[in-house]
């Protein structure tokens, strides 16, 4: 076996999210524009050299493990759950967890670097879709000149693309988050449940969803457009 037929990657950081499990995180990167997220170094790597010069950039490619979906086997094809679980594409013509390597790729804004405090460095970013401590293999700048392409092509995603739903919440909801949430984190909930978290083949009108966020369950329903929010429970330690 060539040398180079398997590589072993070393974590360099850690994403530090509102996001406990992996329902409801957003489809895709920079959907969330109010969305908060950490990045924590490793200790081997929190060096503010490794840093420099990123000061200049506004975006970085976060490239990931999805840590929750290692296996030791691949299939061909996968069922996108944009296309409602039931249609099968190839693999490499989707961005499914169930890859040959759980390998990903996100593109966030870089809004705040600290290069002093505990666990300095770090970097605040907006706009991730990655579940609390994702591990994270590299970290590149994103270079519109060249990664930016206006004219290109979207496949079944851009057939698929949802509407964003009408958000409220209930009397007992609105006590709970006006307690809890600061307006930061009320904004990114509320842009969180627009974008409609639930499966694409899970869309019962009857039922009642639940993710957990921020350290609460958000349960909701669905109805047409609008998306009640009617509770908001602490989780259990």
């Amino acid at each position: 076996m060539n040398q180079l037929d398997e590589i072993t990657f070393k974590v360099v950081a850690r994403i530090r999210s509102d996001f406990h499990d992996k329902f409801g995180i957003p489809r895709q990167s920079g959907l969330l524009k109010n969305l908060r997220s950490t990045i924590v170094f490793e200790p081997e790597y929190r060096n503010v050299d490794a840093l420099r010069g990123l000061e200049g950039f506004s975006h970085l490619w976060l490239l990931w493990i999805f840590s929750e979906n290692v296996r030791d086997s691949w299939k061909p094809t996968v069922r996108p759950p944009r296309l409602g679980g039931n249609t099968r594409l190839g693999v490499f013509a989707t961005r499914s967890s169930f890859r040959p390597n759980p390998l990903a790729m996100s593109c966030v804004k870089i809004e705040r670097i600290d290069l002093d405090g505990e666990g300095a460095p770090t970097i605040t970013v907006s706009g991730a879709d990655l579940m609390d401590g994702t591990p994270i293999v590299d970290i590149k700048p994103y270079l519109p000149y060249t990664d930016s392409v206006p004219d290109a092509l979207g496949g079944f995603a851009e057939a698929v693309r949802f509407n964003k739903l009408v958000v409220d919440f209930s009397d007992e909801a609105q006590v709970a988050l006006d307690a809890h949430f600061p307006e930061e984190k009320k904004a990114a909930l509320v842009e969180l449940l627009s974008e409609d978290p639930r499966p694409a083949y899970q869309r019962s009108a009857d039922r009642i969803y639940g993710i957990r966020f921020a350290g609460f369950e958000i349960k909701f329903q669905v109805q047409g457009d609008h998306l009640t929010v009617v509770a908001i429970l602490p989780l259990q330690p």
